[in-house]
C-alpha cells in the first residue's frame, strides 16, 4: 500500500521489505543512516526489541513501549507509535466520542497499548482492560492506565461499555476457542460500538456479537489505512488520503 502512496504523491521512491533476524536489528537499523533510507516500518516481533537502536522516541511510543515507524532526519533515527493515532481516527471516522466514554479492551500486547493510551488522552473513562494473561494485563494498565479485568469476572458480569476494542490478534473460532465462547456470552451495556483492529477475517465473532446484540461494528482496515497515512507523512511530508492505502488493499482482502 506505501508503493500505491508513493505512486500516487508523484514521489521518486521505493517501498521494499527486508527479511531480518535477531541478531541483526542492529545492523538493520544502522543500514537507515549508511543508506540515507528515509524510514522504515517495523512489523513483529521487532517492535520492541529495536528500541535500543534508535536515537529517540516520540512521546507517545515511549509511554506505549513499541514503534512500528522509524524516521530518518540527517542522521538521527526516531521512532513512532501510528496504531494510536490510527485508531484515534477510525474512531472519528466512526462518529464516536470518546471523551466520558467507558470503554473495555481487549488484549495486552503493543497493539492494546496504544489503544488505551489514546482512550485516556480521548478522556475516556472507565478504561477496562482484560487478556488471558492476567500479568501481562496488570503490567499494561500500570504502564499505562485503566482497570485490569479477569476474563472470569468479564465473562460473568454484565460490563457497562459504551465501546468495545478487540485488540488482541485473534477474530474467529479457529484462532481461539476459548475467547471466541468468551465472546459469544459477553454481556455489555451501553454498548454504542464494536471496533475489531483485526480485518479480512470471513468468519468474525466480534462481529457476531454485534449483529446479535444490534450493536455497530467496525473493522481494523479504516484504522490500519489512517495509521498508514500518519506513517507516510513522518517519512515524506506528505499527506495522503487513506482512500489511497485502502484501494490498494483491496485485493489482499477479498474473498
Amino acid at each position: 500500500m506505501f508503493s500505491a502512496a508513493i505512486k500516487h504523491a508523484g514521489i521518486n521512491g521505493i517501498y521494499v521489505p527486508f527479511m531480518v533476524t535477531p541478531d541483526q536489528i542492529g545492523q538493520a537499523v544502522q543500514s537507515l543512516r549508511v543508506l540515507n533510507i528515509a524510514g522504515a516500518n517495523v512489523t513483529l516481533p521487532y517492535k520492541e526489541a529495536v528500541i535500543p537502536f534508535l536515537d529517540v522516541l516520540s512521546e507517545g511510543a515511549q509511554i506505549i513501549g513499541s514503534i512500528n515507524t522509524i524516521t530518518r532526519k540527517d542522521k538521527v533515527l526516531k521512532g513512532y507509535n501510528t496504531n494510536a493515532v490510527g485508531f484515534m481516527n477510525a474512531l472519528e471516522e466512526a462518529g464516536f466520542d470518546a471523551a466520558g466514554k467507558s470503554a473495555l479492551v481487549f488484549g495486552t500486547g503493543g497493539a492494546a497499548r496504544a489503544v488505551v493510551f489514546m482512550l485516556k488522552w480521548l478522556n475516556a473513562n472507565p478504561i477496562l482492560v482484560t487478556g488471558r494473561n492476567q500479568e501481562k494485563t496488570r503490567q499494561l494498565v500500570d504502564r499505562i492506565g485503566g482497570e485490569a479485568l479477569t476474563f472470569d469476572f468479564v465473562s460473568n458480569q454484565a460490563i457497562p461499555a459504551n465501546l468495545v476494542v478487540n485488540a488482541s490478534s485473534v477474530s474467529s473460532n479457529d484462532e481461539s476457542p476459548e475467547l471466541a465462547s468468551l465472546v459469544g456470552s459477553l454481556s455489555v451495556t451501553g454498548c454504542e460500538l464494536i471496533l475489531d483492529l483485526n480485518y479480512g477475517r470471513s468468519q468474525n465473532f466480534w462481529q457476531d456479537m454485534a449483529r446479535t446484540q444490534n450493536i455497530r461494528f467496525q473493522d481494523g482496515l479504516s484504522s490500519l489505512a489512517y495509521q498508514a497515512r500518519r506513517t507516510f507523512a513522518l517519512w515524506t511530508g506528505v499527506t495522503v488520503e487513506p482512500e489511497v492505502f485502502l484501494k490498494a488493499l483491496a485485493p489482499a482482502i477479498e474473498p
